[in-house]
């Protein structure tokens, strides 16, 4: 018997460990040989890393499964084959699911998730991947409806806990998000995302305090993480410790030198307290880095504004009022303006 067949026996069986165990094992041996992978080694990995809730790495290996199209035509007719041999086999119907869904047929994967549930009812995981799916189309309360079902068959999912608290914070429905935050800290204690996810769910409930505990375990947990040190910035801020917060956007900008958040931040920090070049620095940098950034633009617009150069001013508040996603952000350059009075049109 080769890799192939031992591993679709271990797909048969949901024997997830030792699916991973023979896929690494198959991609190494045949690596260390300056050979081709079959991508089949490497959608065996994939398939154990779902399974594992190991999000990244199953995204790395799903890159090198299933890029080419010969790849993606090999792993199918090799799944496809197993599939119509055992079409009652739930497991099956959930790894063919994953297959579709990273091989750009992600609404094909629906039926076989679902015929999956029906095979096996009592299994959390096709719930899961259903709501990630209903996730990626938009389909938000579907996703939650399924990540619900997820927790209910296996409440120590925790991927599935922080995508469920993740959407209803998005719908604003904090104090059912924040249970879900907790709940994975009793479970993962040392997760610097979960403690992140609390820290931002309880700032936007005006509960600061608690929010920058959250933050800096958080940063104790993953000392290099820029957008992290942004957030408590961004706290310090709120609570009126401007130096704290510019320690913060600083070392945000030495961990990623790209970080155009912490530049606008600084920016307009530099100009609440008078110093115009300085903040005319930060917002250029900003937009070095990311030329879309409204907030930066408008930063310089105000700054142009000030020293009598109304034309270079309108340019950089128009460039402000096209870029801006953000309806409040967008509401607040359009009264500036009509205050300025230069509103045009």
């Amino acid at each position: 018997m080769d890799r192939a067949e031992i591993i679709q026996d271990m797909l048969i069986k949901a024997d997830w460990p030792s699916v991973y165990r023979e896929g690494k094992a198959w991609a190494e041996a045949v690596e260390a040989a300056g050979q081709p992978v079959d991508p089949r080694a490497y959608f065996a990995l994939n398939v154990a890393h779902h399974m594992r809730g190991e999000i990244p790495e199953a995204w790395q290996t799903s890159a090198k499964a299933l890029q080419a199209q010969e790849d993606i035509e090999r792993v199918r007719a090799w799944l496809q084959d197993l599939l119509d041999r055992h079409p009652d086999n739930a497991p099956l119907q959930l790894v063919m699911g994953l297959f579709l869904a990273q091989s750009g047929q992600a609404l094909k994967s629906i039926e076989h998730y679902r015929e999956a549930i029906t095979l096996d009812p009592a299994s959390a995981l096709p719930h899961y991947f259903l709501a990630l799916v209903y996730d990626v189309a938009g389909r938000k309360d579907q996703a939650i409806k399924e990540y619900r079902e997820t927790i209910k068959l296996d409440p120590s999912h925790t991927v599935a806990r922080t995508n469920l608290g993740v959407r209803y914070q998005e719908l604003g429905r904090l104090e059912m998000a924040i249970p879900q935050y907790r709940e994975v800290l009793r479970m993962r204690p040392d997760d610097p995302i979960a403690h992140a996810n609390l820290a931002c769910a309880l700032a936007e409930q005006g509960k600061l305090e608690p929010a920058l505990l959250e933050y800096k375990e958080a940063l104790r947990l993953s000392p290099n993480d820029a957008e992290l040190h942004f957030a408590l910035g961004g706290i310090y801020e709120t609570k009126g410790r401007a130096e704290l917060a510019l320690g913060e956007y600083v070392e945000a900008t030495r961990i990623d030198p790209n970080f155009s958040p912490a530049e606008t931040a600084m920016g307009w920090l530099f100009f609440s307290k008078g110093k115009r070049g300085d903040a005319m620095d930060a917002f250029n940098r900003a937009l070095k880095s990311n030329p879309q950034d409204a907030q930066a633009h408008f930063g310089i617009g105000r700054a142009y504004a000030e020293q009598g150069r109304p034309h270079l001013a309108m340019e950089y508040y128009n460039k402000a009022v096209k870029l801006e996603t953000d309806p409040e952000k967008k509401s607040a350059i359009m009264n500036h303006l009509v205050k300025e009075g230069n509103l045009e049109g």
